[in-house]
């Protein structure tokens, strides 16, 4: 009789990491991104915008690990929120730069500490040097994958990703 097929979850990377990003996706989520109805990839976006200024869509796409289509209808729903602004861009009227507007900031202003604290109780006892190796092999992880023969096949990338388009009983439904 062949042996069957065996995994410790406990140490999967590919669950540890889920794991941990998704405790801090649920409370950061329900603690502060909530109040402003706002998704994690809403919150990538002006994350992005915070740090880096006007950008164009395509910058955004890819700082934001977001796909292109998925990030344009994003960026609409933040627009109609007044939380940015989309223009053409002044050197290439092909390319649309978005930028946060005063609300955007003051959002932020709120959401930034609070994103902070977060990422604070997790990374508590460890070490700054460890905490260096975790990020240092975190985006190596993520270029190994991005550079694979799948990583532009969007349902690939989708389940690579960890997230599910099925709605979480009890979890609220956004407009589109």
């Amino acid at each position: 009789m062949p042996s069957r097929p065996n995994l410790d979850l406990g140490e999967y990377l590919p669950y540890l990491i889920n794991r941990v990003g998704s405790a801090l996706v649920v409370d950061f989520g329900r603690s502060t991104l909530a109040r402003h109805r706002l998704s994690i990839a809403m919150w990538r976006v002006l994350a992005v915008l915070s740090k880096d200024g006007g950008q164009r869509q395509i910058d955004l796409a890819d700082k934001t690990s977001i796909d292109v289509s998925t990030l344009s209808r994003v960026v609409t729903r933040l627009v109609r929120m007044g939380l940015v602004t989309r223009t053409r861009s002044a050197t290439n009227s092909r390319e649309v730069v978005v930028q946060l507007t005063a609300k955007g900031v003051s959002v932020l202003a709120e959401a930034i500490p609070k994103a902070i604290a977060a990422e604070r109780m997790a990374i508590a006892g460890v070490s700054a040097k460890d905490l260096a190796v975790v990020k240092r092999c975190l985006r190596r992880m993520y270029q190994n994958l991005a550079g694979s023969p799948h990583a532009s096949d969007p349902l690939t990338a989708f389940e690579l990703s960890g997230v599910s388009s099925r709605r979480r009983p009890g979890a609220a439904r956004t407009r589109r």
